[in-house]
Formats: C-alpha cells, sequence, structure tokens
C-alpha cells in the first residue's frame, strides 16, 4: 500500500524559511510527476511546484524564485525549499504524487503558518 507522509511544516516569521519533506513508501509504478500543492483558509486548493520524472520543474507564478522542489529517488522522497516566506503562504501543503497509468496518492498534509 502507497502512503506519502509529510513533515517540515510549522510557524516562522515572514522572510524566513522552511523545508517540507514527503516520504513515499510503497510502490509507485511509472511515476508521471510528483508535486506538492496547498491550501489556504477559504481557498481552492493550488499546485505550488511539480517535479516530472525526467526531472523538469514548474512552479506557480507565486513562489518562483522563492520555492525550489527536488526529488530523491533512492529515497524516495520529495521535499519543498520555501525561502522568503510571505503570510499569503500560509496554508496545508500536501504532497501529490502522479503515475502513468493514471493513478494519484496524497499526504496528509502538514500545516505552514508564516506570521510574527
Amino acid at each position: 500500500q502507497v502512503q506519502l507522509v509529510e513533515s517540515g511544516g510549522g510557524l516562522v516569521q515572514p522572510g524566513g524559511s522552511l523545508r517540507l519533506s514527503c516520504a513515499v513508501s510503497g510502490s509507485i509504478f511509472m511515476i508521471y510527476a510528483m508535486d506538492w500543492y496547498r491550501q489556504g483558509p477559504g481557498k481552492q486548493r493550488e499546485l505550488v511546484a511539480r517535479i516530472f520524472n525526467v526531472g523538469t520543474t514548474t512552479y506557480a507564478d507565486s513562489v518562483k524564485g522563492r520555492f525550489t522542489i527536488s526529488r530523491d529517488n533512492a529515497k524516495n522522497t520529495v521535499s519543498l525549499q520555501m525561502n522568503r516566506l510571505k503570510p499569503e503562504d500560509t496554508a496545508v501543503y500536501y504532497c501529490h504524487v502522479q503515475s502513468r497509468l493514471g493513478n494519484t496518492y496524497w499526504g496528509q498534509g502538514t500545516q505552514v503558518t508564516v506570521s510574527s
């Protein structure tokens, strides 16, 4: 059974940094992409960053230049380095994996709060 477990969330002051990690246990056949989504208070869930199996990355405009997504194939993890955090980055952050077979997997989410 596949499980995605996020860690690294917390409270940080504006301008600070956090690093989120997502550990994938179980076997996912033919991964297409690994993503980070977020859902802020009263907002819809949105795609923050994506890393494709070939290593290409994409980012939401709101986080470009501040966030970096990376993956460690040997450890089966995907991480999100978040720098220069803003109050509007406050959200629950979710790890998501898509397979080429159309299967999708979600983590349980980790809270990130940016506040002074």
